[in-house]
């Protein structure tokens, strides 16, 4: 290919890199993608999608196709510990305890009324195959697969590269403005010196992907189901669906082990321990992949090095547990993705991307922090609800298991504080807040001196709220007769929407004087009451936490940037110069 010059460098075809692909076309960024491999994931890996990661599919047209194959929600909305999937004994086949999760059961209707779609279900190997087929619809040509990065170099105006095509060998040099780092953390971040700092290499686990028919014996509705084994502590697993069809009908899985070198090396050993762990000694099954991964908890030390920005894996890597991986990286893309657009396109300087790692990083750590404790709590939970631990030696296992389902007084009892214990596990499966109930501090964002709301210690109550850092309250609005979220305002491009009370037409004529003046686009729209947007239900209302005269300006990312609680003498000077901090973080506009 000789050489070619492109805006930005994304070198990692995940779900991670081809999401940043999708975002920055719709903000009409040129790029070039290059990842190693030959195509998408051929394992599971990431699973699970959450409320805010679907709010930003919704948001660049992605969710329709997304929902096509994933799996809706009375299918995946329960966690289920289990003895064994079947047998004969007394002891298999036994539900030890089941609870509400990820927005299914009792928790629908409050995820319903936070967002305007609902958390899903979709492996990786289902989900990376979809975002691929976008990214090269919107960026024709410009995604290549079967292409490594063989070096690069920061020259401080741009990123020099050298992409090597793994099947010819041929090299193509690449100078982007600024390089995405999506690998994993495999190269880039180690090349540039950045430390990953925290806990690694905790426990080497085996995942198994494989197809079998267990519609006999399947518990239908969970995302995960937990074996605990009462009589070999070794066969305790993790189960989950993996489609392409949910439900008891669904033809592929993915078991989670941990387990000696031997059964990791040898198929037929994985073959029998699956076997083992469901109680089917004959079961016929097709034994796809087997990988090994190692759970670890490690934080890049920094986000932003010159030109080269850090993003999903390569900048944070956390247990599975909460489910903040995959979703936390697309999130760093979108945060990204109009930051970028922003700075390429002259309308914000360079500074700009420094909020990238200002607000994420400490997110970041948040949620690497929240995995290791939920990863470290699950197991303590579970043998203490079940009265196992080290005090409990392997012959005495299954006595412990007896006398919890004794239907005795006593056995009743056992099973009441288990179930106390059991509640613990909301701090992983029904983290609402975590998911987005998040802010940022510090950043593209004009702190208004209000305090957080207060948040749940288990991270399970999400409060809306407008304060400036914070996600904008969903709430349903009509507009011309078409019903939308508020969330619809800021559309997919690079502009902002400024959201008033019904008395803030001012607001509204001075969000038309700063468009202009700043060559962005600003969607300004009246709420409530003889506005051109009606206030549906009055959930608007109910969490603008701004007067009718006040006015919430939002980031393209649907973050809140900035608000004034009421109205102002001069909303054109106020707009003007919140817009100028918001966008170059050197200095305040001056006309």
């Amino acid at each position: 290919m000789g050489a070619i010059e492109v805006p930005v460098l994304i070198v990692g075809g995940g779900g991670c890199g081809l999401s940043a692909s999708n975002f920055l076309s719709d903000h009409g960024v040129g790029h070039l993608l290059v990842e190693r491999h030959a195509d998408t994931s051929k394992v599971p890996k990431a699973h699970y999608l959450n409320q805010r990661t679907m709010e930003i599919f919704r948001q660049h047209g992605l969710d329709g196709a997304v929902a096509e194959q994933a799996a809706p929600l009375e299918k995946f909305g329960k966690v289920l510990w289990k003895t064994s999937l079947t047998g004969d004994g007394p002891l298999d086949a036994r539900v030890i305890h089941e609870m509400d999760a990820f927005g299914g059961g009792a928790l629908r209707e409050t995820y319903a009324a936070a967002g305007p779609i609902l958390p899903t279900k979709l492996p990786q190997l289902r989900l990376e195959p979809i975002l691929r087929r976008h990214a090269e619809q919107r960026n024709p040509g410009r995604i290549l697969f079967g292409h490594e990065l063989a070096a690069f170099s920061d020259d401080g105006d741009r990123v020099i590269a050298e992409v090597r095509d793994t099947e010819t060998g041929e090299i193509t040099t690449v100078a982007a403005r600024y390089l995405v780092a999506a690998d994993g953390g495999r190269t880039i971040g180690a090349a540039l010196g950045v430390e990953m700092q925290g806990v690694p290499g905790m426990v080497d686990v085996t995942t198994a992907y494989f197809s079998a028919d267990l519609s006999a014996w399947w518990h239908d509705g969970t995302i995960m189901t937990w074996f605990v084994n009462p009589y070999r502590p070794d066969l305790s697993s993790t189960l989950l669906e993996m489609g392409p069809t949910w439900g008891k009908a669904c033809e592929e899985w993915g078991l989670h082990f941990v387990a000696g070198d031997a059964d990791r090396s040898d198929e037929q050993a994985v073959v029998s321990r699956i076997r083992e762990v469901l109680g089917l000694p004959g079961l016929d099954l097709t034994l796809h992949k087997v990988t090994q991964w190692t759970v670890e908890g490690v934080l890049a030390e920094r986000y932003r090095a010159g030109r080269v920005l850090l993003v999903g894996d390569a900048a944070h890597r956390q247990p599975p547990t909460t489910g903040l991986g995959l979703n936390g990286g697309i999130q760093d893309v979108h945060n990204l993705a109009w930051k970028l657009a922003a700075v390429l396109t002259g309308r914000a300087h360079d500074s700009l991307l420094d909020t990238y790692e200002a607000e994420r990083r400490p997110l970041g750590k948040n949620n690497v922090d929240w995995g290791l404790s939920t990863w470290f709590h699950h197991r303590v939970m579970t043998e203490a609800a079940i009265g196992l631990g080290q005090h409990i030696p392997p012959q005495r296992r299954a006595s412990a298991f007896s006398a919890y389902f004794d239907p005795s007084p006593v056995g009743a009892a056992v099973r009441a504080r288990a179930a106390e214990i059991f509640r613990t596990h909301r701090a992983e499966c029904q983290a609402h807040d975590l998911e987005i109930g998040f802010a940022y501090e510090e950043g593209a964002v004009i702190p208004d001196g209000s305090e957080p709301p207060t948040r749940a210690p288990m991270g399970n109550v999400y409060h809306p709220t407008t304060r400036p850092g914070h996600l904008l309250p969903h709430a349903w609005i009509e507009r011309d007769g078409h019903r939308l979220s508020t969330h619809d305002l800021t559309g997919a491009a690079t502009g902002f929407a400024l959201l008033t009370g019904p008395a803030g037409t001012p607001w509204c004529e001075a969000a038309a004087e700063v468009a202009e003046k700043f060559s962005i686009p600003i969607t300004a729209a009246r709420i409530g009451n003889g506005a051109e947007c009606a206030d549906v239900d009055g959930s608007w209302a109910a969490v603008r936490e701004i007067s009718d005269e006040g006015a919430v300006l939002v980031r393209p990312d649907n973050h809140v940037a900035w608000r004034s609680m009421s109205g102002s003498e001069d909303p054109a000077g106020a707009l003007r110069n919140a817009i100028s901090l918001v966008l170059d973080q050197d200095a305040a506009f001056s006309s």
